[in-house]
């Protein structure tokens, strides 16, 4: 058994644990973006329309932003390496059969699998570490790694599948699979059992089968109404009716959490300041970049005539700041706060969208795309791994499962959302300049961004107020 750790060195099995869940949590954040430089190519190769073209990522993205709560929960209460495992399984069987079949209707239905099991295995992963290592400066180390490893992942998969689609568009399904197979044998290897984690011992908690229902059904219904208004409309009846049918089960999960005796989700999670900030956070932070990286892909290969690679490579620069500075965001975050550094990366995030506000059709690399990107990586950089640290920090280890489910649903959610409106923008332009198009879908980036910051720097004043309770100066209300 891996006992908790608190401080000083970790041995080879404690290294090679987090190794396993960073593995996964890398593919998982690699598989939302690395389709996107491929779609081209699976649109000729299957025949594909534009509307069913889409689902290859929107469906993706149902399966996980609508089951993540209900895979946060489900770890905690079944136990969370065995819910990691088999849903690391699922992951690898589906990532083959996405790389062989030749009918697109299939190809969706194995990366909405695909997305399932992403659900169950980012808030299991999570909550592992959580619970192994020790609230303060050993949690803050290993969480700064972990969340290292899915901003690489997720900033470097254009990069990846540009290289991987220039040999065919199979390899970017089939190269997560050996990956998988590796880490789930590590898995069985490495991340033994814990007694707390049997799941006899866990019965007595119970299981809110309506709220798991209710709130599961809410989220689905969200992300299938936003990711289909583009096309349907926003006005629309399937779209208003869609909508309005989240809004209600919302609702009857909100009841039912106040009154069953084991809620899916403890509503007083919710009370907390810093939560919430942070949940509010990755909504922007992750929502605000799906919709810049359309609007890229966009703008750089059907407006530039850029190949895969060269979109790929103008990536790069984010992609490699995250990877290599994330790691080190837990001795920052140890020395000066993880609201100071959610600050800071809400302004670099701003910025980054305002330097691509001035695409034109001949953008300089070392005036226009290099900055903006660089930006772009140190918003992630900063902001991702405290916005993780910051939404556990303080939650039971009986809950760390549910805590890191909101945080990881917010995201996905967020995404679809502003993918949704920075799509239904950029569609709807009548303006004669296709570059008007591009700017006004960046700007709704850059004012998600801005709204982002001003939420960040609410989170100072409770920076300030602990630091005049340590000096005993007068504290008239507690942020």
């Amino acid at each position: 058994m891996i006992p908790p750790s608190t401080e000083g060195r970790w041995d080879a099995r404690l290294w090679a644990a987090l190794a396993v869940l960073c593995a996964v949590v890398f593919l998982d954040a690699l598989d939302v973006s690395m389709v996107g430089v491929a779609l081209p190519s699976i649109q000729a190769d299957l025949g594909l329309s534009t509307d069913s073209l889409q689902w290859v990522v929107s469906g993706y993205v149902l399966g996980y932003g609508g089951l993540l709560l209900l895979g946060g929960r489900t770890a905690d209460l079944l136990g969370r390496r065995r819910v990691f495992l088999a849903a690391l399984a699922v992951f690898a069987v589906a990532s083959l059969l996405g790389g062989l079949v030749s009918d697109g209707t299939l190809l969706i239905a194995a990366r909405f699998v695909k997305g399932i099991s992403a659900a169950f295995t980012a808030p299991a992963a999570l909550s592992i570490i959580t619970t192994t290592f020790a609230e303060g400066p050993a949690r803050n180390r290993a969480l700064s790694i972990f969340t290292a490893s899915g901003a690489s992942g997720f900033s470097l998969g254009l990069v990846i599948s540009g290289l991987l689609t220039e040999l065919g568009w199979r390899w970017t399904f089939l190269m997560p699979v050996p990956v998988a197979v590796v880490a789930l044998v590590a898995a069985l290897r490495f991340l033994p059992k814990r007694p707390e984690e049997r799941p006899e011992e866990r019965a007595e908690s119970g299981h809110d089968l309506v709220g798991a229902v209710t709130i599961t059904a809410s989220m689905l219904l969200l992300v299938f109404a936003v990711v289909e208004a583009p096309e349907a409309g926003w006005g629309s009846l399937r779209t208003v009716g869609s909508l309005l049918a989240a809004a209600a089960l919302l609702a009857a999960f909100v009841v039912t959490e106040r009154r069953v005796r084991h809620p899916l989700v403890r509503l007083g999670i919710l009370r907390s300041g810093p939560i919430v900030r942070a949940n509010l956070g990755l909504v922007i932070l992750f929502g605000s970049y799906v919709g810049f990286q359309f609007v890229a892909m966009q703008y750089f290969q059907n407006f530039l005539h850029w190949s895969p690679l060269e979109t790929a490579l103008a990536f790069l620069p984010a992609g490699l700041l995250v990877a290599v500075t994330s790691t080190k965001m837990g001795g920052l975050a140890d020395r000066f706060g993880t609201a100071r550094l959610i600050v800071v990366g809400s302004a670099a995030l701003a910025g980054g969208y305002a330097f691509f506000l001035r695409v034109d059709g001949a953008p300089d690399l070392a005036t226009l795309v290099i900055p903006g990107m660089v930006l772009l990586g140190v918003a992630f950089a900063l902001s991702f791994p405290s916005l993780n640290i910051q939404a556990t920090n303080g939650v039971a280890d009986d809950e760390q499962g549910l805590a890191s489910g909101l945080l990881n649903t917010s995201g996905q959610v967020g995404g679809a959302v502003v993918l949704a409106v920075v799509t239904a923008v950029l569609t709807s332009s009548t303006s004669a300049d296709p570059l008007d198009g591009f700017r006004a879908a960046i700007a709704v980036s850059g004012v998600l961004a801005l709204a982002g910051l001003v939420i960040a720097l609410t989170g100072l004043r409770g920076v300030r107020t602990a630091a005049a309770e340590r000096k005993g100066e007068p504290v008239l209300e507690a942020a």
